[in-house]
């Protein structure tokens, strides 16, 4: 049986169809394609949507006045309890949080996660705390912890639209100042600024990390295993310009939708150059904002982190301890790294710089937004922010890396 398409000219007559113009039959085959596609892409989301905004000018909401933090805390074998103590740190009933436990970690432990977070009366209350169910394979001298981000990141773009900036870290990172002082300082600062420690000077990198083509079992196997080396060692890339830096990072949420969407090619193209690349995570992130047009003259650099490394450097940096406290707090950085499970600076940071008593307590670290007894058992506020002295200390780091000279000075170069 034939359709109406097919009829003849007198046949559509008598059917009551409209003779059409060729011309306008391409234009409107035309645009039904546009349609089609960009619905695919998940840039037109109805038909209705699209007449709308040729009838009337819109224009996008206004951030809010208080930025809304996204972290992921990650962890392996045996960091349940300092992952949850982090977390409590770390918690705010306007940020959110991914909480992550590796392939390597015992199942119990992971669901031990799970359930602490389901049971959790804030938790449920206000839904901002996820776990990753389906644990990653992570070995940090490979790719593993590059794909482990950007997984979070995408579940976080896909779970809530509302977020401004994306920090990671890890089980063994704590906060030096409350989240009151962070949102605070924040708050002041344009949504566009990039938190990414990097330099183009690799030194003994370049002959050590860039050269060497490596092989990450991670990616293929289900146990912990050290990276493959293979040869022979390969030239440095002409096509973009390796910058490295510390793993560590605070990304805007426009910077981490071009990652993990893709439009342009490149960061797809540095994520299979970095799979084979030793310790990636010092790389990834830097060599695509800095190869970036758009965006490599939004970035600070600094990683909001107090580290102290070992002299020579090591593979990883020296556990801080309480003689440490006091460069801590002058590095004005609101977070540090690393510390060995329940070391005592961990209770004289919850003391002193934190507010948060360590008996008898929901555990939270009291800011504005707390009510009810014991404190911080019950939400209140959540836009009520009451900063401290550590909001002074991060006021004076933004000065110096974002509202001064250095903040143009020290980018990609």
């Amino acid at each position: 049986m034939h359709g109406p398409e097919s009829a003849s000219p007198k046949q559509r007559s008598l059917l009551n169809l409209p003779i059409m113009d060729p011309k306008w039959a391409l234009t409107l085959a035309c645009f039904a394609l546009l349609l089609i596609t960009s619905a695919n892409l998940g840039l037109v989301p109805s038909v209705h949507s699209f007449f709308s905004h040729q009838t009337k000018t819109s224009s996008a909401p206004s951030p809010s006045p208080i930025p809304r933090l996204a972290y992921l805390i990650s962890g392996s074998k045996g960091d349940l309890d300092r992952l949850w103590r982090t977390l409590h740190a770390l918690y705010h009933p306007l940020n959110y949080y991914v909480l992550h436990l590796d392939l390597e970690s015992p199942v119990l432990e992971r669901s031990e996660l799970i359930s602490r977070v389901v049971n959790s009366l804030t938790f449920k209350q206000v839904k901002n705390v996820y776990v990753m169910k389906k644990a990653n394979l992570v070995t940090y001298r490979g790719p593993t912890m590059v794909a482990n981000t950007l997984h979070s990141c995408a579940i976080l773009l896909k779970k809530k639209k509302n977020w401004d900036w994306f920090i990671n870290l890890s089980a063994s990172d704590y906060p030096l100042m409350t989240q009151d002082d962070i949102l605070h300082v924040f708050s002041s600062l344009s949504r566009n600024v990039n938190f990414i420690e990097h330099t183009s000077r690799l030194g003994w990198k370049a002959g050590q990390r860039a050269k060497p083509i490596v092989v990450d079992p991670g990616l293929y196997m289900s146990k912990k295993q050290d990276i493959y080396w293979a040869g022979p060692e390969r030239e440095l890339p002409t096509a973009f310009k390796l910058f490295t830096g510390s793993a560590w990072v605070a990304l805007t949420r426009e910077f981490v939708e071009y990652c993990v969407w893709g439009w342009d090619n490149l960061p797809r193209t540095l994520l299979m150059y970095y799979t084979n690349f030793l310790s990636s995570p010092e790389g990834y992130f830097q060599t695509v904002i800095c190869n970036a047009e758009k965006y490599s003259q939004t970035v600070a650099n600094h990683d909001l982190h107090f580290i102290s490394w070992d002299n020579p450097p090591k593979q990883h940096p020296h556990s801080l301890i309480m003689d440490d406290k006091e460069r801590m707090i002058l590095s004005n950085a609101p977070f540090a790294r690393k510390f060995k499970h329940n070391d005592p600076v961990l209770d004289a940071i919850d003391v002193e710089l934190l507010g948060r008593s360590i008996n008898g307590t929901s555990g939270f670290v009291p800011g504005g937004w707390c009510k009810g007894t014991p404190a911080c058992s019950e939400v209140g506020d959540v836009t009520h922010l009451t900063p401290g002295p550590g909001a002074k200390r991060l006021v004076q780091l933004m000065d110096t890396i974002v509202r001064s000279k250095a903040f143009s000075d020290n980018q990609c170069k």
